[in-house]
Order: structure tokens, then C-alpha cells, then sequence
């Protein structure tokens, strides 16, 4: 069975397998678990847009995080921390997500442009209240975004804002030509026009960004999309506000009333370690039950893009509309003593684990997933990167995002994997995941696993069909002796990627000996 299976059939799928082996002196049990690899066929592109990133004016993402000011005694190079752009380069981001989220739908554009001190300042009502002075704006965002190489996806206001308004930035932003909007771009230092390769018409409109019902919004999206023309040879890839997690309708009415004038169609969908919303759980300090009910919650994301994905293919057949998953990740309760409205919050081993899981999905429905966008990149929910003044930490998610970045524009393989049960009372899910792409350049393979087991290691029995003359090259796993081990500014490489020995190729037979509570990915070239 492949990874597209019902979860009750895979979790049914092999009897567990014991065995022991001896890690760090101590004897610890180990499963097995057998996977097959067929390399002579692939089944769809995976789009680099999937590894994409969403930063937000929320709590200290951009300021702080990103943004310290050209004043700032931060190594920083025109305002932008140096260590946070040198860190975002090394992952190779494809795409960053701005301004919002919610805050998109209360932010106007021409507040944030010319010089820094006679832009006013906003009042952020959506997150902590805090007052924010727009010294990040387009130009300082598009210039982050050259810096780390990534393209551009900006969320337009539709709550609050106007079809001219909308319309207008567009133009600021991408016109070539003796025009109003062009011409205030040059008098604020920008002569030439930046790529904006992706657009957003507007933010979760089901809910902070006007609480609409789809009938409302698929005009309105019909009437605002009209503007967000393409100038001067720049193809902006248009993207409709999709549902908010399992509202099928939501994504019924928007494709069949509009799919024709978009691109994508986006869903969000957070992972609460308790499902719910007023009390969402610790970041660390949980139990294995709480840990193994969140991961359950992680997983639930597979039947709810399914059914997204087959909601759009009664309208889309040819898959011209894609899934835009721009924003997803775990969000627990804020860190005590924070702000509640900066959604701060620590990122563990279990956090690392969703994120292979949750890219692991992705790849069985690359034929319809155009983009994901992690939220959020720093300082807020599950971050790539967290600051404290000059002190910055990269944090086990990050290292995930690393590792799996060699899938980035591969073909994926067809897999399938049989595998034992990780369980925690009455609570059972499969105890490895695993994914594998072959780079379309090169030929070279990469194979992702995840071992959820926190006690359990996992020996995989691989065969790769079809493969001849091949030997291991780089092989990489990220493992901690507790789910919620975490980076700390004290002890900043707790949680990271190491090389990683467990892997030996014989012929077109690999075998993978995985630690408990892992993830590993290992190139075949």
C-alpha cells in the first residue's frame, strides 16, 4: 500500500516486529519495517513552492526578528539582521509569504513606502495591539527577499482595503512604465521593477478578513482579481482565500463559481495538540500521551487535503488550479510570561517530527499542491528561527526544512512501506513515514523517513527497484532522547542535524536502521 492509503489500513498493515540492538550502551527494542522503491517511474513534481515560508507582522517576526533598523547595533546590512538572512539562504526558501495573514487585511501599502520617518504608524489590532511605525514595508520585504534568493508572495487587503488601492500596489510594484504608481517607485530609490511572481486576494476572509460567507466572497474575489493586472511582462500567479481546515463548501463554492479567474486556491490547517482552541497545550513539558494525541492531530491533515483535492477535481480535472497550503504547523499555547498576542512559542523534537510528516504528505498529493507556507518563519508559532536581541537559534524544525531541501523540483517515487504501530494506550498511528524523490538533473535519490516511536528504533528493509551502479552519498538525521528536547540560547545545537551512519547499500538493497524518534534522509547517487 502506498501513503495515499486509509490510515486504518496502514496502521493494520504488518504485525509488529521486535528485536534489540544496542544504542548508547543501553539494550533497546527495534521494529522492523519494509519499504519498496520503484525506481523506474515517478508520479508527480514536487513544486519548490512546498517548502515555502510565511512571515507576518505578528509578535516579533519582523520586528526583532527580521527587522532591527540600520541603527542597530545587530550586524545588519540596510536594516536586516545578517545572521537571520545568512540562515534563510542556507534552507534555500522558494517563496516568503507577507504580509499576512490577518494583519494583510488591515495594512495599507502606501503607509509603509517613502521615507522611514514620515511613514505613519498602525496600530496591529489583530496581534498584541502594539503600535508599529511601517519601517517595513514593500521595499524593505523585496529587498529580503533578494538577499535570501526567494520569490515573493504578497497577500493583498481586501477586509479594509479598496480595489484601487490593491490594484495600485501592484502596479508599484511591477510597472515598467511612465506611469503614476511606477513613478512614485523611483522617487523612493526603486527605478526598476521587482518580479512579483504571487499574489493573494486577500486573507482567511472567512474570518479576520471579513467574515464572509464564500457566495460573498467569490465575487468580491471575482471583482478585486479583475485589477491585480500583469505589467511590463511580469505574470503575477493569482491566489483565491480557500477554507479554513475541514469547510469543504467553502472550497465547493469558490472553485465553482471562480476557479476560471484563479491560479490557486489556498487552506489553512493548524496542528492544536489538544484540538482545542481555547486551551491548545504546552510547547514542552508534555507527556507521550499528549504527544502522540498531537501527532494524531498532525496526520489528520492527510484526509482533510484529500478531500480538498477531490472537491477541486469535480471542477478542475486537469489540475490547473492548484492547492496553496500557505499556512500550516503546530500551535500550542504561548510561552508564560510572553505576550499571548506575539504567539510565541518554543519548538521541540515533536515539532520536527510533524514537519517531515507533513512533507511526507505533501508529496502524495504533488499533483495538486502548488505551494505550503510554514508558519512562521521567526520568533512566532512553529519558527524556523528564534532571537533574543543579538542571540539567534536555529530550532529543530529548521533542521528539517535542511534536510528535505534536496526534494525541492524532484519527481516523486511511487513507494510502499509496511510498517509496525507506534501506540500509547488505546492511541495507534503508523511508527514510520517515509517519502522519496529522484532529481530530474542529476538521477540522484532521496529518501526521507520518520520515525515517530519515541522508545522504539526502526530497522527498514528497502528495495529499490530498478536501481543499478549506485552507492550512498550524503546522509543526514536529526534524533533527540526526549519529544520535547529543544534548542535553547544557551544551548543552541541541542537538537541538529548530524551525519548519519545507519545506512548500507547492497545492490538495489538498502537497509536503514533508524533511532528512536527520528528523522533521516539519505541521497542514492
Amino acid at each position: 500500500m502506498n501513503l495515499r492509503s486509509d490510515l486504518g489500513s496502514l496502521i493494520g498493515s504488518a504485525a509488529l516486529c521486535l528485536a534489540t540492538s544496542t544504542l548508547l550502551g543501553q539494550t533497546a527494542p527495534k521494529s522492523t519495517a519494509d519499504l519498496r522503491i520503484d525506481t523506474t517511474q515517478t508520479e508527480a513534481h514536487i513544486h519548490p513552492e512546498v517548502y515555502g515560508h510565511f512571515a507576518e507582522h505578528l509578535g516579533r517576526c519582523i520586528y526583532e526578528g527580521i527587522w532591527v533598523g540600520e541603527d542597530s547595533s545587530i550586524p545588519n546590512t540596510r536594516g536586516i539582521r545578517n545572521d537571520v538572512v545568512a540562515a534563510l539562504k542556507d534552507l534555500e526558501i522558494p517563496v516568503l509569504r507577507w504580509p499576512g495573514g490577518c494583519f494583510a487585511d488591515e495594512y495599507h501599502w502606501k503607509d509603509g513606502i517613502g521615507p522611514r520617518e514620515e511613514r505613519p504608524a498602525m496600530i496591529n489590532t489583530h496581534w498584541g495591539a502594539v503600535v508599529e511605525n511601517n519601517h517595513f514595508g514593500t521595499h524593505e520585504f523585496m529587498d529580503l527577499c533578494e538577499m535570501i534568493g526567494t520569490d515573493a508572495y504578497v497577500s493583498g487587503n481586501v477586509g479594509s482595503g479598496t480595489v484601487q488601492e490593491m490594484m495600485e500596489w501592484v502596479e508599484y510594484m511591477t510597472s515598467d512604465a511612465d506611469s503614476p504608481m511606477a513613478n512614485l517607485r523611483r522617487e523612493n530609490g526603486r527605478d526598476k521593477p521587482w518580479e512579483l511572481k504571487y499574489f493573494g486576494v486577500g486573507n482567511e476572509s472567512w474570518g479576520c478578513g471579513g467574515n464572509m460567507r464564500p457566495e460573498f466572497y467569490a465575487d468580491i474575489y471575482r471583482q478585486y482579481n479583475t485589477y491585480v493586472k500583469n505589467y511590463s511582462g511580469n505574470k503575477v500567479y493569482r491566489i483565491a482565500c480557500g477554507a479554513n481546515g475541514s469547510d469543504y463548501n467553502w472550497t465547493s463554492v469558490l472553485m465553482e463559481r471562480a476557479a476560471r479567474y484563479m491560479d490557486g486556491l489556498s487552506v489553512h490547517y493548524y496542528t492544536l495538540p489538544t484540538g482545542n482552541w481555547q486551551k491548545k497545550g504546552p510547547a514542552t513539558g508534555f507527556d507521550e500521551k499528549q504527544y502522540i494525541d498531537t501527532l494524531v492531530n498532525a496526520l489528520h491533515i492527510d484526509e482533510v487535503i484529500g478531500n480538498h483535492a477531490a472537491v477541486m477535481d469535480e471542477f478542475d480535472k486537469e489540475k490547473r488550479v492548484g492547492m496553496i497550503v500557505d499556512e500550516w504547523g503546530i500551535w500550542t499555547d504561548a510561552e508564560p510570561g510572553t505576550n499571548p498576542g506575539f504567539l510565541y512559542q518554543q519548538n521541540s523534537m515533536r515539532d520536527a517530527i510533524i514537519a517531515g510528516l507533513h512533507f511526507n504528505i505533501f508529496h502524495t498529493y504533488a499533483d495538486r499542491i502548488r505551494m505550503a507556507n510554514i508558519a512562521q518563519t521567526v520568533n512566532v508559532l512553529q519558527a524556523m528561527i528564534l532571537t533574543d536581541k543579538e542571540k539567534m537559534i536555529k530550532t529543530p524544525t529548521y533542521w528539517v526544512f535542511h534536510m528535505y531541501k534536496e526534494h525541492q523540483g524532484n519527481d516523486v517515487l511511487p513507494l510502499q512501506l509496511m510498517t509496525g504501530n507506534y501506540k500509547v494506550g488505546d492511541v495507534s498511528i503508523p511508527q514510520v513515514s517515509a517519502t522519496a524523490s529522484r532529481d530530474p538533473e542529476t538521477g540522484a535519490i532521496y529518501i526521507s523517513l520518520v520515525n515517530c516511536d519515541t522508545k522504539k528504533g526502526s530497522q527498514i528493509n528497502c528495495a529499490l527497484e530498478g536501481l543499478t551502479g549506485k552507492t550512498i552519498g550524503s546522509a543526514r538525521v536529526l534524533t533527540a532522547s526526549a519529544a520535547d528536547a529543544h534548542n535553547t540560547f544557551d544551548q543552541p545545537d541541542a537538537v541538529a542535524a548530524k551525519d548519519f551512519k545507519g545506512a548500507k547499500l547492497n545492490g538495489d538493497r538498502l537497509q536503514l536502521d533508524l533511532p528512536p524518534l527520528s528523522v533521516v534522509t539519505v541521497e542514492i547517487r
